[in-house]
């Protein structure tokens, strides 16, 4: 708690924009402790990345809904990283076989993107962040990686960039 208040107050101080990672082993590493933090320190700003919780709960947030909701209203930007119940990076989000986790990751940046509307925000932010720091899986043996990690990110960008604008469009 001292850390994330000191941190806003100089943030404050300087003029920065100061946001903090949704990110398993770390302070914000799932929804509840999260939102304990975000009682005490209501002003704190979040980027985003729910795949870290996924991974974390081994399960989509969408029986959290409530905790999204609520996350969603402190979110100043987004880490386009789709998770898995078993880890936090699907080897590739365009696969078939995780259309369904792809989809619940849409939904989180839909309630933030509402959020930020009603709130009168003008613009939002989102970065691709598929990684290959023991993100990316690898072949057994030879390290060889079963996608390539540029193609996936340009095809995140891609895809998120018309996700929101279908999005923008049917909120018209």
């Amino acid at each position: 708690m001292r850390f994330f208040g000191e941190t806003q107050e100089l943030a404050a101080r300087l003029g920065i924009s100061c946001s903090f990672e949704t990110h398993r082993s770390r302070s914000l590493f799932n929804p509840w402790s999260t939102l304990a933090i975000l009682e005490r320190l209501p002003d704190l700003r979040l980027t985003c990345d729910f795949s870290h919780w996924v991974v974390v709960m081994e399960r989509q947030l969408d029986e959290e809904w409530d905790v999204v909701r609520e996350v969603a209203k402190h979110a100043h930007h987004i880490h386009a990283r789709v998770g898995y119940a078993q880890g936090p990076q699907v080897p590739h989000p365009a696969a078939p076989e995780y259309l369904g986790a792809l989809v619940s990751h849409q939904r989180y940046w839909e309630e933030i993107w509402a959020i930020q509307r009603e709130r009168g925000d003008a613009y939002t932010t989102m970065t691709p962040e598929f990684g290959p720091d023991g993100y990316l899986q690898c072949k057994p043996f030879t390290g060889e990686p079963v996608a390539d990690l540029w193609a996936i990110n340009s095809w995140m960008g891609k895809n998120e960039y018309a996700h929101f604008h279908d999005w923008h469009a049917r909120m018209a």
